[in-house]
């Protein structure tokens, strides 16, 4: 691989041979650091596709878990609809007392009769939210949907408040059949 101009100059008796092999050793080193700086540029770029498809590769992972999730609580909605649908207790014509309870921080009401009344009181009753709805489940019932989702159930406490030692009305029942 000789450089035909360098042996032109030779042949003429422009250069040495001394200079000629000298400008050969510079040129190759040359040549041999440029290819080097080439290896440290691609391992470089090579590092950076790595760390780049390494985050990649987390996005998508931390994707499918948010997916994963969605399809879960899915799954867990259609679960509760389905308990509630199957023994939801069947509320008649003749359920023309509005019964007002706290779900969630808001005031809601539900129509019952005077039996289904005393149950929710009783705490033999809970009452569940399906599609915007409010429907009267067996305790049982509500209390599989309060360990699947506490937010789509309210139950009453079967066992009696207890009493505050300072509360001057403490001697005064208040009674059941009151309305606010």
């Amino acid at each position: 691989m000789n450089n035909p101009f360098q042996d032109q100059l030779l042949k003429a008796g422009l250069v040495t041979k001394e200079q000629v092999q000298k400008a050969r050793k510079s040129q190759s080193k040359k040549n041999k650091q440029q290819r080097s700086k080439k290896a440290k540029i691609t391992d470089a770029n090579s590092s950076a596709a790595q760390q780049v498809t390494k985050e990649k590769v987390k996005a998508d992972r931390e994707a499918n878990l948010k997916k994963q999730e969605a399809i879960r609580k899915k799954a867990i909605s259609s679960e509760i609809n389905q308990l509630i649908t199957q023994h939801r207790i069947e509320r008649g014509e003749d359920c023309d007392i509005a019964y007002n309870f706290d779900h969630l921080g808001k005031i809601k009401r539900i129509y019952v009769n005077a039996q289904l009344k005393q149950t929710i009181i009783q705490g033999q009753s809970g009452i569940a939210r399906i599609d915007g709805r409010y429907e009267l489940v067996p305790r049982t019932i509500a209390e599989k949907i309060q360990q699947r989702n506490e937010k789509r159930v309210v139950l009453f406490d079967q066992d009696t408040q207890e009493k505050d030692e300072n509360d001057p009305y403490s001697d005064y029942q208040i009674p059941d059949d009151l309305t606010w």
